[in-house]
């Protein structure tokens, strides 16, 4: 069962309509008045928000967690670590009323998507890091993650762990290789093929697929990949429009080529080596989730150090052994590299973990969807997805 089994599976689109729209009032932070007290130097201790099962655990005791663990012994920092994210529009909705009125939210460090981390920079909803204090991200985040469109220089969010949006298939069963987006239209795979559901999670792949450029793509390319698609869907061709359940019909051979995330796939292969995961040739997108500091945060210092922790090497390391997304760390590849485990050393030569060259130059990060546009494009998505 695949971590993101229970993640982005079903409210991203919906939900996003409601609180992207009407349904949530302006209320943009000025940047003076997000900084609350910081009590981090007389109160060690820290609130840390995130999804779950992204985080290493003790293999006897699932309640242990080694990294957190060694970093409450090396800084006395104790960490409150909830796994209470299940869905980006969800969480939005359950702290929103608190930032937009100006009030603390409880966390003192959060992970979310990237898409909905730019809804939160635009409402200036969190605050600026201080990299003079966080050295190991200065230096070892990954350069094609340092400044995204929402958050030109990652001042305001740093990826917790990143991955890739491309395609999964069983190479065996269909009998051939794929290499564009368009191998997935082939008369072989009518009936056979599946979407993910969400807005955000599907539009940039399938713009890639007609050459888009997704760091700056205009209207135009959304509204053409809508006809695209509604014309494959009346055809029957797609089989149908999927959250996180596409891992079930890869597994049992009812889809034989799907939208999948990279640590997915990672799993899967572990009990079906016959899936393989590609990049088509023009593309595929490159995403994070990413941790940001609150407003009004009561340990902001403190959440800055856990932060600029899991940026050395030998943590991130640690990390990515467990989840097995791409990590946003490439120095702790060559830690990996020289683990005495061949399991653990393998997988610095993953790809899916640690991408090569070739493939990066395939990686992009989309332009997010401005909350102008949100509604009108979710409306239009909305209404295919339900055919």
């Amino acid at each position: 069962m695949s971590r993101r089994s229970v993640l982005r599976a079903f409210g991203a689109t919906a939900a996003g309509v409601t609180l992207a729209g009407c349904g949530v009032p302006a209320a943009y932070v000025e940047p003076g008045d997000r900084a609350g007290r910081d009590t981090s130097a007389s109160d060690h201790t820290l609130h840390f928000a995130n999804w779950p099962l992204y985080i290493d655990t003790d293999d006897e005791n699932e309640s242990k967690r080694p990294t957190l663990d060694a970093f409450t012994k090396r800084t006395g920092i104790s960490v409150t670590y909830t796994e209470e994210i299940n869905d980006n529009d969800e969480f939005f909705g359950k702290i929103s009323p608190a930032l937009m009125n100006h009030q603390e939210t409880g966390r003192d460090l959060i992970v979310i998507s990237d898409w909905m981390s730019a809804r939160f920079v635009r409402l200036g909803w969190v605050q600026e890091m201080d990299r003079a204090k966080q050295p190991n991200v200065a230096k070892y985040l990954d350069p094609q993650l340092r400044s995204p469109a929402f958050d030109k220089g990652r001042m305001h969010s740093v990826p917790w762990q990143s991955g890739i949006t491309g395609i999964a298939y069983n190479r065996k069963k269909l009998g051939r290789e794929i290499k564009h987006l368009s191998d997935l239209w082939a008369d072989d795979l009518r009936g056979k093929v599946t979407l993910m559901s969400g807005l955000d999670e599907s539009m940039a792949l399938l713009m890639q697929g007609n050459g888009v450029d997704v760091t700056r793509w205009q209207p135009d390319d959304f509204y053409l990949v809508c006809d695209q698609v509604e014309k494959l869907v009346r055809k029957r061709h797609i089989r149908r429009f999927t959250g996180n359940d596409y891992i079930k019909d890869l597994s049992t051979g009812d889809v034989l080529a799907c939208q999948a995330y990279s640590g997915d796939v990672i799993q899967l292969q572990a009990d079906n080596p016959e899936i393989e995961f590609v990049v088509p040739e023009e593309g595929a997108e490159l995403w994070s989730e990413s941790l940001m500091i609150p407003n009004l945060a009561r340990h902001k210092r403190n959440a800055e150090r856990l932060i600029d922790y899991y940026y050395e090497p030998e943590v991130a390391a640690e990390l990515a052994t467990w989840v097995n997304y791409v990590c946003p760390v490439p120095a702790a590849r060559d830690v990996l590299a020289s683990a005495k485990d061949e399991e653990t050393a393998a997988l610095a030569e993953d790809p899916l973990i640690f991408p090569d060259d070739a493939m990066r130059k395939r990686l992009a990060i989309a332009r997010d969807i401005t909350s102008e546009e949100r509604t009108g494009f979710a409306k239009k998505w909305n209404a295919i997805v339900g055919l």
